[in-house]
């Protein structure tokens, strides 16, 4: 039942995929020893138990949120099948808890992250042309890793977007790429000279390296062993690339420091809501609270004052 349920959710993402399908194996393994084995037996009452059940576990309230939400669609899903005559999650409500500011790298350091990078491309690459140090595979791992980190930092796409990426989604010669969103949604967001020449470096001198018969000629970044790159290697890429006080940033770190350098720099909050694909504002509003903590500490640090 549930992987029918999960192969119904065709608007939302891999990643919210297995959240949900994880969340409603919970809610249902809670409702067998909780008296109410068949998805008949539930009823308002029976769901704010639920919830009140997580919240004694120390759930945060946004995971409680997205476990509530798995749950309305489950039963909406059973309402459609005509499992269940009624959907008693139609009424279901919760606390939204309050947004997590993300922790972003300042300009100067995602600056001189992405340069170290390439300064180890360049230095991998003369030493074995030159002097037959290292591999080739070396070098071409070295030129993904550079385009993945440019990439991520000059279009602000999510992790999945990137891993995700097609050949024919590139339009370098007029300097934009086409990505695949949450809930299918397609946008087409510009891309800066800097990570269009990392791709193309990556496409001609690296990727034939990495590529094995059987690897998808349409997949822009592929692993080690030639099949498409997923989270996982997006995360080890960043892993191998900390900043310099040796902090390593998650992948979408990159994507939080896109928006807040963009807003810093005095971008329109409606602009970077549409390269985002947000589809509320009041997610794209979080980066605004954010550079405004950061011009306070500025005016706290300089003004004689403060």
């Amino acid at each position: 039942e549930i992987d029918a349920y999960v192969a119904s959710l065709t608007s939302k993402s891999e990643n919210t995929h297995d959240a949900y399908a994880s969340d409603v194996a919970q809610f249902i393994e809670w409702a067998e020893r909780g008296g109410a084995p068949n998805p008949e037996d539930l009823d308002h009452k029976a769901l704010r138990r639920y919830l009140a059940y997580l919240d004694t576990r120390g759930f945060a309230r946004r995971s409680i949120a997205r476990k509530a939400a798995a749950v309305r669609s489950y039963l909406r899903y059973l309402k459609r099948q005509g499992t269940i005559a009624t959907d008693p999650g139609r009424s279901l409500r919760t606390p939204k808890g309050a947004a997590r500011l993300p922790r972003v790298p300042r300009s100067s350091e995602a600056t001189a992250l992405l340069d170290a990078a390439s300064a180890e491309t360049l230095d991998l690459a003369e030493e074995w042309e030159t002097k037959s140090i290292g591999s080739a595979e070396d070098v071409a791992i070295a030129r993904r890793d550079l385009a993945v980190l440019e990439v991520l930092y000059s279009t602000g796409v999510r992790v999945s977007e990137c891993c995700g990426l097609k050949v024919s989604d590139l339009d370098l010669a007029r300097g934009y790429i086409t990505v695949l969103g949450k809930g299918s949604k397609i946008r087409r967001v510009p891309i800066g000279e800097p990570a269009s020449d990392a791709l193309t470096g990556w496409l001609l001198a690296g990727r034939p390296l990495l590529a094995k018969p059987e690897t998808e000629p349409e997949v822009v970044f592929i692993n080690r062993r030639g099949r498409p790159m997923g989270p996982r290697d997006a995360r080890r890429v960043l892993e191998a690339h900390p900043l310099a006080d040796g902090r390593s940033l998650h992948p979408h770190a990159l994507r939080h420091a896109y928006a807040t350098h963009l807003l810093e720099g005095g971008a329109d909050l409606r602009v970077v809501q549409e390269l985002l694909g947000h589809s509320d504002l009041a997610t794209t509003q979080t980066y605004t609270h954010l550079t405004r903590e950061r011009l306070r500490a500025v005016y706290e640090e300089t003004h004689p004052r403060a």
